[in-house]
């Protein structure tokens, strides 16, 4: 089954440099983007766009899965999730001390314009 876009547990994300995430909000995709499991018991059609159609530039096509495995698909994303989530607060951390950098940089030389 592949993801069930018009699940109101689907979302996706397009970033500045193309790339598209799609992925299941409560994590019930263990093989997000390709496909949902079979019956998913927390599928729930979308209320907002019922009967809307969308046109072809809403997201880029997906890729094709990996020739893999469907189970080692599942392990080798959440092997890649765990990576994330585990640099992410460090990742936070270093872009908020840029942040304060370089908005301590920003008032030294509005305070020497003066």
């Amino acid at each position: 089954m592949p993801m069930r876009e018009e699940c109101k547990h689907f979302q996706s994300r397009t970033y500045d440099s193309g790339e598209v995430a799609r992925f299941c909000v409560l994590d019930l995709a263990p093989e997000a983007p390709w496909r949902c499991p079979e019956n998913c018991p927390s599928y729930a059609p979308r209320l907002a766009d019922v009967g809307w159609a969308h046109g072809s530039l809403v997201e880029p096509p997906l890729e094709p899965m990996p020739d893999v495995p469907g189970d080692e698909a599942a392990k080798v994303l959440d092997e890649a999730e765990d990576i994330v989530n585990a640099i992410g607060p460090e990742a936070v951390a270093e872009a908020r001390r840029d942040d304060e950098r370089r908005e301590s940089k920003d008032r030294r030389w509005w305070r020497h314009r003066h």
